[in-house]
């Protein structure tokens, strides 16, 4: 049943919104005029034009790559509308590690037509499907000025991946193709190469995933705290100091990269944390050599930092509307939309819905390998499934809970896939309660009264636990909708809500006879995905029913 790909509820600031297009690579803001290149050359950021002057950083030709990534982004703001702070409201300390998906710097990412292009790389060559050769950018420079060359690609790759100290389970499973490690080499300073024997097809998409699989490290920081490189006596202290076990728990915890919570440890986005931990107030301060500029040469981003201010989450959705934030994305759910609506015009920002690239919203997934050797039985029969989704009111359902501005479907690839058919979406997503009544009649599961529940073969009452991980009120209050469909054709439907790892752990032992979650990861798959990554085509392999959101596509948006 899902509301699918769930339109997820942003906030934006008007004023705002061409500063943080030009910091997206997946979404950039669509271009109506260009401005031409200034005569002089791309002027400094106002914040790090004093430094510049002082001798204190290189100026901006010395900093950015010879060949830096250029943004088709609105660029007719004037240099008195650039910098400022870009205020952000977080849950915890742990959201750190949102900023790097805002800012989406990669080796490679995806463009607005969900193709990979390079981003952080200049080029890169693929040869059967199993040869990688990734063409860097000369002059790049980590946000500390260090170069950042093919040593950071070798480092990860001999220091970390095959040093069984660090690496404890072997090479990762995005560096493997059918069990089998690459061969890995740097013929020079600006260039590294992958080849496998078979084909690697997810090795590109793993590298531009939100979280990515960074296949490179700044080497020239990290070298301080492995002793085959630093003075071993100097990392003993080190480690003695941190409070650490031994040199490699020391290095794992200065190269949590992703976590985004360390101070000192280089970084290639467009802003750097500046604030040490623990703190209410987190500051991002901008990263002086980021490699991204627009179409005038101006270096991105636009904003010069970012204020992630901790906040109880309960209340973010009340400070947005509050005004107290400038971009917010995380802890605002679809149940926040009326309200944030309501707050538009008293507080001058811009509610937006997107497209999550989800297959569902909210899906239902029979538990085929239910312990119960009756429900076990009555779950793989596929006309029992089809019956219980042809049994669900989901126009219903998107009037009562999404206001109508949900799509009703079951749980497969969206519209902007080519394996997208609506026959396949629409397939058993109808509402025909008659015909689910005749599909029930007709496996033998009869009622011992005219209204009462249907029986199982074993005369048990047809009652179905249908178990959440109690995270979304919007999966409960489906839930409650579809107990009413299911038991106008005989089958109670109980909600059971429990912790996610007591969730999962039932899942896994066969306890469990439905469950809810979001649907398909990936509802937008193309000729490049992993074939391995599994795809509800047929509309019925992942679950029972699904709900769309409607909307512009989300290219047209942030």
């Amino acid at each position: 049943m899902p509301l699918v790909p769930g339109r997820k509820t942003g906030l934006s600031h008007a004023p705002r919104l061409a500063a943080i297009g030009a910091l997206l690579l997946a979404v950039a803001v669509v271009v109506t005029a260009v401005r031409p290149a200034l005569a002089e050359g791309p002027p400094e950021p106002k914040s790090l034009a004093d430094a510049v002057a002082k001798g204190e950083l290189p100026p901006l030709s010395k900093r950015l790559p010879k060949v830096p990534r250029v943004l088709p982004v609105d660029s007719s703001c004037s240099a008195q509308d650039l910098g400022g702070t870009l205020n952000m409201l977080a849950g915890s300390a742990k959201d750190t590690r949102l900023m790097p998906v805002f800012g989406y710097a990669r080796l490679v990412g995806y463009d607005t037509d969900y193709e990979i292009v390079p981003d952080v790389l200049e080029s890169y060559d693929v040869e059967e499907g199993r040869i990688f050769t990734l063409h860097l950018r000369p002059g790049m420079k980590w946000s500390d000025g260090a170069p950042f060359t093919s040593e950071d690609f070798r480092y990860f790759w001999e220091d970390m991946v095959k040093n069984p100290e660090i690496a404890k389970f072997g090479v990762p499973p995005e560096l493997l193709a059918d069990g089998e490690e690459p061969v890995v080499t740097f013929p020079d300073e600006y260039t590294v190469k992958y080849a496998w024997e078979k084909p690697n097809p997810g090795f590109l998409a793993s590298l531009a995933a939100a979280t990515p699989f960074d296949i490179y490290r700044p080497s020239h920081y990290l070298k301080k705290y492995n002793p085959n490189y630093a003075d071993p006596k100097k990392v003993a202290e080190r480690v003695e100091k941190s409070g650490q076990r031994n040199w490699v728990a020391l290095h794992f915890k200065k190269d949590r990269a992703q976590r985004n919570d360390n101070v000192d440890m280089p970084t290639l986005q467009p802003w750097m944390l500046a604030t040490e931990l623990p703190s209410e107030r987190l500051i991002f301060a901008r990263n002086p050599y980021f490699f991204r500029v627009d179409q005038s040469g101006r270096q991105l981003p636009y904003v010069d930092e970012v204020a992630l201010t901790i906040a109880n989450s309960g209340l973010i959705p009340a400070k947005v509307a509050n005004g107290e934030s400038d971009l917010q994305a995380a802890y605002l759910s679809f149940p926040n939309y009326p309200f944030l609506k309501r707050g538009e015009k008293r507080s001058n920002y811009q509610l937006r819905r997107w497209e999550s690239g989800r297959g569902a919203h909210v899906a239902l997934y029979p538990n085929l390998n239910a312990k119960d050797e009756a429900w076990r039985k009555l779950l793989q029969t596929a006309d029992f499934r089809r019956a219980l989704s042809l049994a669900i009111n989901r126009k219903d359902i998107n009037q009562a809970i999404f206001y109508g501005l949900a799509t009703p479907g079951g749980n497969t690839v969206l519209p902007g896939s080519p394996f997208f058919d609506e026959t396949l979406r629409s397939m058993w997503s109808t509402f025909e309660p008659e015909r689910a009544n005749e599909m029930l009649d007709a496996l033998g599961l009869k009622r011992a009264e005219p209204d009462g529940l249907r029986l199982l073969p074993d005369g048990r009452e047809m009652r179905i636990v249908v178990e959440t991980a109690g995270e979304s009120r919007e999966q409960s209050d489906v839930l409650q909708l579809i107990r009413d469909d299911w038991r106008r054709i005989g089958i109670d439907l109980l909600i059971r809500e429990s912790q996610r790892e007591i969730f999962r752990n039932r899942i896994k032992a066969g306890s469990t006879l439905i469950s809810v979650w979001t649907g398909l990861d990936n509802g937008l798959p193309n000729a490049g995905t992993d074939p391995r990554e599994p795809r509800a085509l047929d509309g019925r392999a992942a679950g029972v029913a699904g709900l769309r959101h409607v909307g512009r596509d989300p290219r047209h948006r942030r």
